[in-house]
């Protein structure tokens, strides 16, 4: 059986975190494929984007997975190559905020988003070679108001969790400097 290795970066908006994983994959010295959660939809978005392309290296193959994260990352993860994933924040609020998963009590995680999660809690558990995993920590503050935003910051705060037991390795970024959590 292989050993997992499993990376997870988190941090606040702006810490680095980013910047952290793309050093850590390309000082791996192996391929990387790079896994993208984001959905575009404006202006300033977009040049956000744009930014993260513009450093990353040109060679790495892009593969976008604004909701079946697990299955990009079986797609694409093999042994002797790296898979960044960035980032697990934009991937849960597409979940919740998808068409289809959409309800009227928007204060409880849809199942299709339970099911998301599920799926790529056994995608990293199966994972043959180096992934790193990127997320905001986003529970720091007071309790949000408004039932949406604290489902959100609640279900991302499970989410980090269940990635970060996963992991064989977790990061804290604060203001550019990475702080070892685990491993």
């Amino acid at each position: 059986m292989n050993p997992r290795d499993i990376t997870f970066v988190l941090g606040g908006a702006r810490s680095g975190k980013s910047a952290h994983a793309e050093r850590l994959a390309i000082e791996s010295g192996v391929p990387v494929t790079y896994i993208a959660t984001a959905r575009i939809h404006d202006d300033e978005f977009a040049q956000r984007v744009r930014h993260h392309v513009e450093r990353r290296p040109a060679h790495w193959p892009l593969v976008e997975a604004p909701l079946d994260l697990a299955g990009a990352l079986r797609d694409v993860d093999r042994a002797g190559h790296c898979v960044l994933i960035d980032c697990l924040t934009l991937w849960l609020a597409n979940l919740l905020f998808a068409q289809d998963a959409m309800s009227d009590d928007i204060a409880v995680l849809p199942p299709s988003a339970q099911q998301a999660f599920d799926a790529f809690d056994a995608a990293l558990a199966d994972t043959q070679g180096k992934v790193i995993v990127v997320s905001n920590e986003i529970g720091l503050g007071v309790v949000p108001l408004g039932s949406v935003t604290r489902l959100y910051v609640d279900e991302l705060g499970r989410l980090n969790q269940r990635v970060a037991a996963a992991s064989t390795r977790a990061v804290m970024m604060v203001a550019g400097l990475p702080l070892a959590l685990k491993g």
